[in-house]
């Protein structure tokens, strides 16, 4: 048998689910999948009474006689579909203004012959960009701070600057990165595509995104405490053999997952490989900085023909040609100075020597050919446990 409940909130639904209602409304009801048509239709209709009766008020003292019918049947409909829900178990709240607008208008509206709008009749203040129905048992309300977040430059290149700041509705640190006001509009079309690239990359090895702002050219993204670079080089004579391989194996699976993604980073560095560090010695690395990206797949990613990328491989003789092989030349420098901590090349006979070299060989065809047969070869590489290993 039928719920009785679950029909009388289909009806009620579906009595919305034809109304014209414009964009600038139902994008403040997204999160609401049900009724957020229904809301955004009665605060869409509410405003364009209260604006009317605003400026009337300050005209003619009179409102019209069918938008006063209009009005007192748009409020009997708010307290009948807020009694219904109510009924049904679902809370909904009406912002405290509107609700208080509402008594005020039906105070003084007729349904005949227009309606005298008191002397001492107080504007309206119409809410425009916020909902002013919500459900209080779905949904979380942040502080909204309007003061100025404090940006701490961080990091800076040829195409942005980084900035750390503190948000105020969540406490915790998150980073802005800005593009340089200088860039053309080639570039800056590559500094958005970054965003979009990361913004649909969900893996625990890479930066995480959260906002595009067009206006100042930047977007928010996780904070990271340092580069792989200064990272190691400050813990670099301490740091033990098993660190190093977890470490090394994270960027290996970071890059594996781009790779299957059909994207090529092309600008595999020590720099744009980030560390987030936690309490106790743990560290998660994640991969960043996008800008050179290329998507394999797509018949419309574009590159100018001069070489870019911090790492080169030597065998490459145009950024057009730029593939697998040679973010495997980058690869293995970077996984050189993970086990070494030295800028210049890994030449022992060890393991991790012999992964290297076979990265950075002189004939691509003797390179890995694949991240995936260079993950299986660092993770057959023997650490050496100790009590005082650090997790990472």
């Amino acid at each position: 048998m039928a719920d009785p409940t679950e029909m009388m909130l289909a009806d009620l639904s579906q009595k919305y689910a034809d109304m014209k209602v414009s964009n600038a409304f139902l994008r403040l009801y997204v999160s609401e999948a049900r009724f957020g048509r229904a809301f955004a239709s009665i605060h869409e209709r509410l405003n364009g009474h209260f604006e009317s009766i605003n400026d009337r008020a300050e005209t003619t003292g009179h409102y019209w006689a069918e938008q006063s019918r209009e009005m007192l049947a748009l409020a009997k409909e708010v307290n009948n579909f807020l009694q219904s829900l109510t009924h049904a178990g679902v809370k909904v709240h009406l912002a405290e203004s509107y609700t208080a607008a509402i008594k005020s208008c039906r105070s003084w509206l007729v349904g005949s012959g227009g309606s005298a709008i008191p002397d001492d009749f107080e504007q309206i203040e119409l809410i425009e960009y916020e909902p002013v129905l919500s459900r209080p048992d779905t949904e979380i309300r942040l502080k909204k701070s309007r003061e100025h977040n404090q940006l701490q430059l961080i990091g800076e290149g040829s195409y942005a600057k980084v900035f750390s700041f503190v948000d105020p509705d969540y406490g915790i640190k998150f980073a802005v990165k800005r593009a340089n006001k200088d860039l053309g509009v080639r570039d800056l079309y590559r500094f958005r595509q970054e965003f979009d690239i990361l913004k649909r990359l969900s893996f625990p090895y890479i930066v995480e995104v959260f906002q595009y702002d067009e206006t100042r050219h930047e977007y928010k993204m996780e904070f990271c405490e340092s580069t792989l670079r200064n990272y190691i080089k400050k813990r670099n004579s301490r740091l033990q053999f098993s660190s190093r391989k977890r470490i090394a194996l994270q960027f290996l699976y970071g890059i594996n997952y781009i790779h299957s993604e059909g994207l090529l980073h092309r600008d595999v560095s020590l720099q744009n490989v980030l560390v987030k560090t936690f309490d106790g010695g743990a560290v998660l690395v994640k991969l960043s900085d996008f800008g050179l990206a290329k998507d394999r797949n797509s018949e419309y990613t574009r590159t100018k023909t001069e070489m870019r990328g911090t790492i080169r491989d030597p065998l490459l003789a145009s950024f057009k040609e730029y593939d697998v092989c040679n973010e495997i030349y980058s690869i293995g420098c970077v996984l050189s100075y993970i086990f070494s901590g030295r800028e210049a090349l890994m030449s022992q006979k060890d393991s991790p020597s012999q992964i290297v070299r076979k990265c950075t060989a002189h004939d691509v065809s003797h390179r890995y050919q694949s991240v995936l047969e260079l993950i299986g070869d660092v993770e057959r590489l023997e650490a050496t446990p100790t009590p005082t290993d650090a997790p990472a």
